[in-house]
C-alpha cells in the first residue's frame, strides 16, 4: 500500500488543472525575461539605445525573482486543494 506524502498529492483532475495553470504561467514568465534580455543585449550594440538595454536586464532581472513565487503559489494551492479533499471525506 502506498502512502501520500507532501509532496506525492493524489488530486485527479483538479490537481491536473491547477498544475498546468501554474506551467502555463511559468512557461510565460520564462518567455518574457528571455524577450526582455534578448532585446537588451541587441540594444547594448547601438550606443544611444544602452540606458534602454539596461532597463530591459532589469526588467527581466525582476522577472527571475518571480519564477520562485509561482512555483510556491502553485504547491500551496495544491497544498490547499488537499486539505479540503481529505476534509471532505
Amino acid at each position: 500500500m502506498t502512502q501520500n506524502t507532501e509532496l506525492d498529492l493524489d488530486l485527479g483532475k483538479r490537481h491536473i488543472v491547477i498544475q498546468r495553470r501554474y506551467e502555463a504561467l511559468g512557461a510565460l514568465n520564462d518567455l518574457l525575461i528571455a524577450v526582455w534580455f534578448l532585446i537588451g543585449s541587441f540594444f547594448f550594440l547601438n550606443e544611444s539605445l544602452v540606458d534602454s538595454g539596461t532597463w530591459l536586464f532589469i526588467v527581466g532581472s525582476a522577472q527571475l525573482i518571480i519564477k520562485p513565487f509561482i512555483k510556491l503559489t502553485s504547491l500551496i494551492h495544491s497544498g490547499r486543494v488537499f486539505n479540503k479533499q481529505q476534509q471532505g471525506r
